[in-house]
């Protein structure tokens, strides 16, 4: 059997390398194509402009390990193991394939995740080996992230990375039939950050024609305010000392400007309520361009109306920022003063309480956590339901309690969404022995919605409608965002 495998594809020929199957079956084998370049590297007088398709290049381009990404470094963030790669030519796509031979299978594209400031397309757990196993080609895309992604520039092009994504789709449509892919039925998924982009790219215009359905995971929607945008671009800039132009921005290095960012994005106890009500500071933003309008506005409106979607959370997806001290300093809080912080008003606190009773007992921890976690991801599932009206939806809760936190936090479930539960970095986020069972369920799903535009429960109808609850036993279970109503 050979080892390597070659692709022609429009900007030149790539050299990929075999792999076992998913669960080392040598005869279930896919290929891996890793770090092919869709843009030219972002760097001198293209690094803050759009990007700009990669040139053809002569011979075979060896397409064997990860290129370089625009994460530097260990940010601290992730919860997932998602390493850097030092380098320049950081726009990427790396394409996971059954058969580079075939033709019409369908396509997941994954955007990860990070903030829009971290995260990297290179981590083992985003391997399209069990999607490939079966039948789904996968694709992995890198954008730029932080200001060199999202940063308002006076003179510089809006939303840097989200130009990115649609460039890297761009290259899906006209490069994925060479690997067996369908051009067609191209799904596009991603977690948190992530989420908020396949989000983002849902409810906008310029991108209908790329991607044909939706899986958010933990979406959280940037639709930063163009003002909002522009304070923060300028105090950056004047923090550093020079013009908040491409120029001024161009005298800083890339450490001097990551060290910059770093500190004008830092979470204290007095940032988290601006975080809550405004969102984050850097993201996808209304620029009258590209997002002309926030994205749930766009949706309600009918853009994509036409593209299934799935979308969910996990139950507690930010209670980990208040384990260890965190916990014991809210001992000392009174509830009334601890719910007004996260922006419970009074008038909805007795319903809200009622409502989240079980959470409530285990401590004001538990209680902060997961009013954190309604705030900023659950309030977002039903809403964007609801503001599809009638487009096809289908929505679902990640229940089941991690081995290690005891509650389903952020990131637990995308080791189940890849169905790589034997992956490294496990231990930490799951505990020992997550149920295989569970990755059964909501792979499958996942595979069922990619290739057939139907995950396989009822579709979302009104506030009380079915949702899948995934557990063990997964159930589907009538009004399952009830807990966050009061929210609404």
């Amino acid at each position: 059997m050979t080892e390597y495998v070659e692709v022609q594809t429009a900007a030149g020929r790539v050299r990929g390398r075999w792999r076992p199957g998913a669960g080392g079956d040598g005869a279930a084998r896919s290929a891996a194509f890793l770090g092919i370049p869709f843009a030219e590297a972002p760097i001198g007088a293209l690094r803050f402009q759009a990007p700009v398709p990669k040139a053809p290049w002569e011979g075979v381009r060896d397409a064997l390990e990860f290129a370089a990404t625009a994460q530097r470094g260990d940010p601290g963030v992730t919860l997932i193991p998602e390493p850097s790669v030092e380098g320049e030519s950081t726009l990427n796509v790396n394409v996971f394939t059954p058969d580079p031979e075939a033709s019409g299978l369908p396509v997941l594209v994954w955007i990860h995740g990070g903030g829009y400031f971290a995260g990297s397309p290179a981590s083992p757990w985003y391997d399209g080996r069990a999607f490939n196993r079966d039948g789904v080609v996968t694709v992995s895309i890198s954008y730029r992230l932080g200001v060199d992604g999202f940063g308002w520039i006076e003179d510089a092009p809006s939303n840097r990375g989200v130009r990115d994504w649609l460039l890297a789709l761009e290259w899906v449509q006209q490069n994925i039939a060479a690997f067996g892919g369908d051009p067609g039925r191209v799904t596009i998924a991603g977690q948190s950050a992530g989420g908020g982009a396949v989000l983002t790219l849902l409810g906008m215009e310029k991108a209908q024609h790329l991607f044909h359905g939706v899986y958010a995971i933990s979406g959280a929607l940037g639709d930063v305010s163009e003002a909002r945008a522009e304070a923060f671009g300028r105090a950056l800039a004047a923090s550093a000392g020079v013009a908040p132009t491409v120029a001024g921005l161009s005298t800083l290095s890339e450490d001097r400007l990551l060290a910059l960012q770093k500190k004008a994005t830092q979470l204290g106890p007095s940032s988290m309520t601006t975080m809550i009500e405004e969102g984050l500071p850097l993201g996808p933003a209304i620029d009258g361009d590209l997002l002309p309008r926030p994205t749930r506005e766009s949706l309600r409106a009918g853009v994509g109306a036409d593209k299934p979607l799935v979308i969910g959370a996990t139950d507690d997806e930010f209670t980990m920022a208040f384990a260890g001290g965190a916990a014991k300093a809210l001992r000392w809080v009174p509830q009334a003063v601890l719910l007004n912080r996260f922006g419970v008003r009074r008038s909805i606190r007795a319903e809200y309480l009622a409502a989240n009773a079980d959470v409530a007992r285990l401590g004001k921890a538990r209680l902060a956590g997961r009013v954190l976690t309604d705030r900023m991801f659950r309030t977002t599932v039903p809403r964007i339901a609801a503001d599809r009206g009638d487009a096809p939806t289908w929505v679902y809760r990640f229940s089941w309690p991690s081995g290690r936190f005891g509650f389903a936090e952020h990131c637990l479930d995308v080791p189940f969404f890849f169905d790589c539960l034997d992956g490294p970095s496990m231990d930490a986020l799951a505990g020992p022995n997550p149920p295989q069972a569970l990755a059964d369920a909501v792979h499958g799903a996942a595979v069922a919605f990619v290739s057939t535009g139907d995950p396989g429960w009822v579709g979302h109808e009104g506030d009380s409608g079915i949702a899948r609850v995934y557990d063990v036993p997964t159930r589907d279970v009538a009004d399952a965002y009830a807990s966050v109503r009061a929210l609404l």
